[in-house]
């Protein structure tokens, strides 16, 4: 496990699948009623990927929280961004105040990377429903 990681084309066929299958269960449920997997797919592939690059640092004694989390918002940061753009354009017309409240308090939650806590605290019998907490399921594939 010295070295860069090597590259497997059959990563990114199994990220298509997964990816596809979501879309066409978002798309056309009836068709796909299963499509849901493909997160977990997507969520097994990036465990593996993560754990392989965490492997190899702690072999080299590179190994750095830091550098782990920095490496990750170099990825993850440009593309969390531009969905918030468009999220906070987009609610500005059709979401009440205290509808904008938590999409500010869920976007800020986001870019610290602790989503998966401020989604947990907000569920519960009485919570609202999913539907008004528009990152929820965009943070849910991170």
């Amino acid at each position: 496990m010295s070295g860069a990681p090597s590259y497997h084309a059959g990563i990114d066929g199994l990220r298509a699948v997964a990816v596809s299958a979501v879309v066409i269960y978002h798309a056309m449920p009836a068709k796909l009623s299963g499509g849901f997997i493909g997160v977990d797919v997507f969520f097994v592939i990036s465990g593996f990927l993560i754990t392989r690059l965490l492997m190899q640092d702690i072999a080299s004694g590179s190994y750095s929280l830091f550098k782990f989390y920095e490496r990750r918002a170099r990825r993850l940061l440009p593309a969390l961004l531009a969905v918030l753009a468009a999220t906070f354009i987009y609610a500005s017309f059709v979401f009440l105040p205290i509808e904008l409240k938590t999409l500010s308090a869920s976007s800020a939650a986001a870019v610290l990377f602790v989503s998966n806590m401020f989604f947990w605290s907000q569920t519960g019998y009485f919570a609202a429903h999913s539907n008004t907490l528009p990152l929820w399921l965009c943070f849910d594939l991170m």
